[in-house]
């Protein structure tokens, strides 16, 4: 059985990443060849966020969109269509309907995010929301077989449209993701996420420089995009997100953080559909974390065994507060993540429900 993979982001991108590529391998020992062709190319997703190149950035769209039309040739070899989100970064639903109607093949959509929410982006603003169309989203659910959804949350919205749904949470290979021996003299409290995300963060300095009053750590950001961030009390090391340094950067840490709150590129729907994905890197590592129980993050690991959840700020302080003053603590509470890790979230619990999905969507070609 052959299936191709359509995403519009490349491997660097986590969504890509652990929602396609990962499973390239288990869905091979089962009999399935998943081919993974993703929109954009490395550099160009490099680039993507950057000032300025602007000329270059709509050349690299128009060598994409190239690629895209050429693939077509080859849409009566597949049993199976899975898009990851959608095909083509920008624009209407053209490719998944190509693809459709060429090899008259059916299509399972992949969301691991609600990206059906209407937002104003925070690098592009109006202009990226009117490119988005945003209701791509609704007519490939439609459109499809069977939605695969990160969460319950993204799963209902998607049965009121009628289609069928399957919940395959985002995971990690917990055989790279593994605990690591270290020995900080100082506590490392780290966050790891993207420039979208990073004002989750600073809705926490405050809380950060007061445990800073009364503690010494060291806190740890990467992939916020910027440099030049300062907490007063607190060494801050800041640094770019990079691939073959993924699993050591959450390996290094002692303490994790998942902060989420409202902004005006995040509202409440937008984050209830989130993945809760970090919280599932953090035990994966054997790493305590602090995180705020919203949507499913609430329903992911053992509060008070696994981590903490923490709603204000005076809650972020004191569950911060146990984590910082009891080493002892941290090892229990990062051992139990990682065993909650194997026994729910692992690629090969998830890989056979994805085969099963993708052998009974393709039954009618």
């Amino acid at each position: 059985m052959r299936v191709l993979g359509l995403s519009a982001y490349p491997i660097e991108a986590a969504a890509t990443r652990f929602r396609l590529a990962q499973f390239v391998a288990p869905l091979a020992e089962t009999g399935i060849q998943l081919d993974v062709s993703p929109f954009l190319t490395g550099p160009q997703f490099s680039n993507l966020y950057t000032s300025g190149q602007v000329a270059s950035r709509l050349t690299g769209l128009g060598s994409s969109i190239a690629r895209r039309i050429a693939e077509l040739r080859t849409a009566r070899d597949y049993d199976l269509l899975f898009v990851q989100r959608e095909a083509m970064l920008v624009g209407p639903a053209i490719f998944e309907t190509l693809y459709r109607s060429i090899g008259n093949t059916p299509m399972v959509l992949d969301l691991d995010d609600a990206t059906y929410v209407r937002y104003t982006s925070p690098s592009f603003g109006r202009l990226g929301s009117y490119l988005k169309f945003f209701g791509k989203t609704d007519k490939l659910i439609k459109a499809s077989r069977v939605v695969t959804c990160g969460n319950n949350y993204i799963a209902e919205y998607v049965r009121t449209l009628g289609t069928r749904t399957v919940v395959i949470p985002t995971v990690v290979d917990t055989d790279e993701f593994t605990p690591a021996l270290k020995a900080n003299p100082v506590p490392v409290v780290g966050w790891i996420g993207t420039h979208s995300t990073f004002p989750f963060l600073e809705w926490l300095f405050p809380v950060l420089e007061e445990l800073g009053a009364k503690h010494r750590f060291k806190l740890k950001i990467v992939g916020a995009g910027r440099t030049d961030i300062s907490v007063k009390g607190v060494e801050v090391i800041s640094s770019p997100w990079e691939l073959d340094r993924e699993v050591g950067d959450f390996q290094s840490l002692d303490i994790g953080l998942y902060p989420m709150t409202l902004s005006d590129s995040a509202n409440e729907e937008w984050l209830l559909g989130k993945s809760g994905f970090k919280a599932i890197q953090y035990m994966a590592v054997g790493i305590p974390f602090v995180m705020s129980p919203i949507g499913v993050a609430g329903d992911i690991g053992e509060p008070g065994k696994t981590h903490f959840n923490a709603s204000s700020e005076r809650d972020w302080y004191t569950q911060l507060e146990k984590l910082l003053s009891d080493s002892e603590l941290r090892l229990r509470m990062g051992e139990s993540g990682r065993q909650h890790s194997l026994d729910n979230y692992t690629v090969e619990q998830q890989a056979r429900l994805l085969a099963t999905t993708f052998r009974e969507a393709a039954k009618k070609k």
